[in-house]
């Protein structure tokens, strides 16, 4: 009963200055309405990176090439042509974790068909790509094994380079001259989207490498290899397993610099998501200092609040009231404002996120623990910085109180 009493003092206390109220509550909705949509635009842009690293492929480790210092010369990943098809065909043959292997040649040139031409991705692989990469087709299918070893000219292209070639045309069976070398078309992949690169996956045009290094490139060596492991658990193994063997083919001695990086799916994950981790980190933390100043802000108001309602203090106290019966009303008022506050900040982050997503197609994604968290906080806050103006209340002397003037 007496708990009962105590709010609706302090809810009457609170309608009675109903502008200041809401005026005091202006720095949580703030704070809170930014944090929220900053989480909920910094997950959605982690979930779009993850969907593009996913579209890889499921357990995929990428082999780069050209790693090495001379001369005084650096060069990172793809600086120099040191992996070789025969590495490719070791690890299919000698790492027993590894289930598809494709060695990857890569270059852009312009495709012509008809009166129509497109300056797109040239792409050499294995018969195994659109296995590891998990590549649907539309029309058509991929080359074989028999293709490669071949170096037939056939070619299966993406979405976006058959549009500008063919337009409406049904591309299968059609040529398409790369370097004036003519590859009949076989298949049309599904689309893919971006990847986490930002380029179009679905501008490309994928042909045997064998063909790539004969008849376009004139290439030896092989800038990357891309391996499927045969499960998850697999992952470390395998890419253990790979870096052992390279070093060994490649006469790599103990202390000397790998020629070579190996990677896989989870660390390409990591390091494409850590950026958008580290900006979603910094703005909610300075999102967060809104909420500081709103406790701030509820702390002066709430002192304001007790210096004007010394004398009302002054006589609840002489008729009977505790001193915690008047420190817990004023604690009341503070976490009321915080939380009120917390949640129109709820409302308003939302929206806000929402009318970002759709006027600058930003992805969004509504985060339920982030929401939760932040409404905590902000009753947290409430009770932080109205305990001191609370107690300050509580203390005060009745018989000054009520010759307060």
């Amino acid at each position: 009963m007496r708990m009962l009493m105590t709010l609706r003092v302090a809810a009457r206390a609170l309608r009675r200055n109903k502008l200041r109220s809401a005026l005091t509550t202006l720095g949580i909705i703030i704070g809170v309405g930014a944090v929220i949509a900053m989480v909920n635009i910094g997950g959605g842009a982690k979930a779009q990176v993850e969907a593009q690293v996913a579209s890889l492929g499921q357990n995929v480790i990428l082999i780069f090439s050209g790693s090495f210092t001379r001369g005084g010369a650096h060069s990172g990943w793809g600086g120099a042509g040191t992996l070789t098809v025969e590495d490719a065909q070791a690890i299919a043959r000698e790492v027993p974790a590894v289930l598809y292997v494709s060695p990857e040649v890569r270059t852009v040139a312009q495709v012509a068909t008809g009166n129509q031409n497109w300056n797109t991705q040239v792409l050499g692989t294995g018969a195994d790509y659109f296995e590891i990469r998990q590549w649907a087709f539309t029309a058509g299918t991929g080359f074989t094994e028999q293709d490669v070893r071949a170096a037939t000219k056939v070619a299966v292209i993406g979405q976006t380079t058959a549009q500008q070639l063919f337009g409406s045309a049904h591309p299968l069976g059609e040529i398409v001259r790369i370097k004036n070398m003519p590859f009949v078309v076989i298949g049309v992949l599904a689309p893919k989207g971006l990847s986490m690169m930002g380029s179009d996956q679905d501008d490309v045009i994928v042909i045997p490498y064998t063909s790539a290094m004969k008849r376009i490139t004139g290439a030896t060596t092989l800038r990357s290899i891309m391996v499927q492991a045969k499960s998850p658990a697999l992952l470390p193994t395998a890419e253990e397993q790979i870096t052992a063997l390279l070093r060994q083919r490649h006469r790599i001695t103990a202390g000397k610099e790998d020629d070579f990086m190996v990677r896989n799916q989870q660390e390409i994950a990591e390091m494409a998501t850590a950026t958008s981790k580290v900006m979603t980190t910094l703005l909610g933390a300075i999102a967060s200092v809104s909420l500081i100043v709103g406790g701030i802000g509820i702390m002066n108001i709430m002192l304001v609040s007790v210096t004007e309602r010394t004398r009302e203090i002054g006589i609840r106290l002489a008729v009977g009231a505790r001193r915690r019966d008047i420190l817990l009303q004023f604690l009341i008022e503070a976490v009321t404002l915080s939380s009120l506050g917390g949640l129109i900040g709820i409302g308003v982050g939302i929206a806000t996120s929402q009318i970002l997503a759709r006027v600058m197609n930003w992805p969004t994604i509504i985060s339920w623990p982030a929401i939760l968290g932040a409404f905590l906080f902000s009753g947290a806050v409430g009770v932080f910085f109205g305990f001191y103006p609370a107690r300050k209340a509580a203390r005060l002397d009745p018989i000054e109180a009520l010759r307060y003037e």
